[in-house]
């Protein structure tokens, strides 16, 4: 365990798929944890995330994935929140942490995590996964593109396929959450991102990986909200 890590608090956003494997990685490494979970553990959950088993079926996923923590890691330092990551509470948990990590399941709730990372000038490491294609984005604020710069918008609902109609790979799940979990180890010790500003999209059916340069845009909203709110809010 680093001792400079130890000090380190990562806000993990999701304790499935890919928080779930993320909150291992950080576990493991001796970062403080805040994480948060407002759902139940169900049956179709078990195939991908890996805090949990049948003997949690119907418990809170928040306090049940701490325990499992605790388990595994008695040092761990974890709280665990039984709430949904929203509205104005959203930036001030962002503010608590040294880095966000979103394993969160839902559009709304990804542009959220982005938007309060960039206000509270926090580093974000966005992650998700559809089917068989997982992907990957750090974002920096002000130094990198944010969900904002490259997406602009979350898709209105309906125009994109939701999990439960499409499934999941549950190992891919698991490998994009290690990254995630990786990559955020990695800001905390001060080292570059590797995906920072860099969109990995990878394709598991035929093994693929791509990179999607993020550069900051022009006109995002976060950014200038960023912009306005250094300026105390003065025109």
């Amino acid at each position: 365990m680093s001792a400079a890590l130890h000090e380190k608090t990562a806000l993990v956003i999701g304790t499935g798929g890919l928080g779930g494997p993320a909150l291992l990685v950080l576990a493991s490494a001796g970062v403080r944890l805040v994480l948060l979970d407002d759902d139940a553990v169900e049956t179709s959950n078990l195939n991908r995330q890996p805090l949990f088993g049948e003997r949690e079926l119907g418990q809170r996923k928040a306090a049940a994935a701490a325990r499992r923590l605790r388990d595994l890691f008695p040092s761990a330092v974890v709280e665990a929140l039984d709430q949904r990551f929203h509205g104005e509470a959203a930036v001030e948990l962002a503010r608590r942490a040294d880095v966000l990590v979103d394993g969160s399941d839902n559009f709304p709730t990804k542009f959220l995590a982005n938007d309060a990372a960039v206000a509270a000038g926090k580093p974000l490491v966005h992650g998700g996964v559809l089917g068989y294609t997982a992907q990957l984005l750090t974002v920096i604020p002000g130094s990198t593109g944010c969900l904002r710069c490259l997406f602009e918008a979350p898709p209105e609902e309906g125009t994109v396929p939701s999990t439960s109609r499409t499934g999941i790979l549950g190992p891919l799940a698991g490998f994009a959450g290690c990254l995630m979990g990786a990559e955020a180890v990695r800001l905390l010790r001060g080292e570059p991102g590797s995906y920072a500003g860099r969109l990995l999209v990878y394709e598991a059916r035929r093994s693929h990986a791509r990179v999607v340069s993020v550069p900051l845009r022009q006109g995002c909203p976060c950014r200038e909200a960023r912009a306005e709110a250094g300026r105390g809010g003065r025109a």
